[in-house]
């Protein structure tokens, strides 16, 4: 279906349907014989890093419009769930996905919801990684689907067809979840995780940023429930969420003996858990190219492509670093 338009700024659209029954524009490439790859190295250098440009302020030339399922698809979101940094920062944003009403998002914010929880059921029962944060995911989602069956006089609101498509989506999604075996490790492999040193397995779980992790672990066994219990690693973990004028806070003011684990129970409650801590990686935003972009793989800048605009910012003092977007802000950018 193509779109023509008067305005000499648009040659016109034509979309076109995918293979997974999405819309996309059609994209034109051209001498693409011509293309040869010689090595892998070209290969790598010709790479795409995944990156989406957005519109944060509107004006009466441009019309403030992000769209979400774009966004996931130019930030490559589904080889995002397959990164174990990357991982947990999808989870958490479809737990805001689902903890919004189902009936309040637009069709392809629901369609994209689904797809990325179906992506993360399938990595997640393949690589048998993170079920405790998988069957948090899958228990929400149930719960919804059973709050907004009955929305409506008894039934769904929207189109019946839409929803009979949602609920077979989702029972596909919850059998493969449930069909999800924790398998232990080979028994002729060596070393086995105890029978490594005292200190490696503390210095293990001292890389746990999550009190839950600790938690689940020292329910495994009496040695790992040993090490967990060591105030050193409370401590470790409190100083690694909170700032140490926020320490000061709850800290006693005699010289009672220090309980690390009521300490950062006690800031948890009182501050919350710092989200830029909570992920390894996070999407970052670039305030020079209006650019969302992941941090590790980078983005292609105007202030690396133009060597006098770069010129220009370290006149002005300098380059800025891209701002975090954690998952609650990246949501604000569009409307759902």
């Amino acid at each position: 279906m193509p779109f023509i338009s008067k305005d000499w700024r648009s040659p016109g659209e034509e979309w076109v349907k995918t293979r997974k029954g999405c819309w996309e524009k059609k994209k034109v490439l051209e001498n693409c014989k011509s293309l040869t790859i010689d090595s892998c190295e070209q290969d790598a250098e010709m790479a795409i890093q995944p990156h989406c440009h957005i519109t944060i302020k509107c004006t009466k030339e441009i019309a403030g419009f992000n769209e979400f399922d774009e966004a996931v698809k130019r930030l490559d979101f589904s080889s995002a769930v397959r990164d174990v940094r990357r991982f947990n920062y999808i989870c958490a944003l479809l737990d805001l996905l689902i903890g919004q009403q189902m009936t309040a998002l637009s069709g392809c914010a629901q369609r994209v919801l689904l797809a990325m929880l179906e992506e993360v059921a399938r990595y997640a029962t393949a690589s048998q990684h993170n079920p405790r944060r998988l069957r948090h995911l899958l228990n929400n989602l149930e719960g919804l689907r059973a709050a907004e069956r009955s929305a409506c006089w008894g039934g769904p609101l929207g189109s019946q067809l839409l929803w009979t498509q949602h609920t077979s989506q989702i029972e596909q999604i919850l059998n493969m979840a449930a069909q999800m075996q924790i398998c232990g490790p080979n028994p002729e492999s060596y070393p086995q995780l105890l029978q490594l040193p005292e200190e490696c397995i503390r210095e293990i779980i001292l890389r746990l940023s999550d009190h839950q992790d600790l938690t689940a672990s020292a329910e495994t066994c009496e040695q790992m429930a040993s090490i967990v219990g060591e105030q050193r690693v409370w401590r470790e973990l409190t100083k690694f969420h909170f700032t140490q004028q926020q320490i000061d806070l709850v800290l006693p003011k005699d010289n009672e003996k220090i309980d690390w684990k009521d300490v950062y129970h006690s800031l948890k409650k009182s501050f919350g858990v710092n989200e830029e801590r909570q992920y390894a990686e996070m999407l970052s935003l670039c305030k020079y190219c209006r650019c969302l972009f992941w941090r590790s793989l980078g983005h292609p800048c105007i202030a690396d492509q133009s060597p006098e605009f770069r010129a220009r910012l370290q006149e002005a003092g300098g380059l800025t670093a891209p701002s975090p977007v954690p998952p609650s802000a990246f949501l604000k950018f569009f409307s759902l």
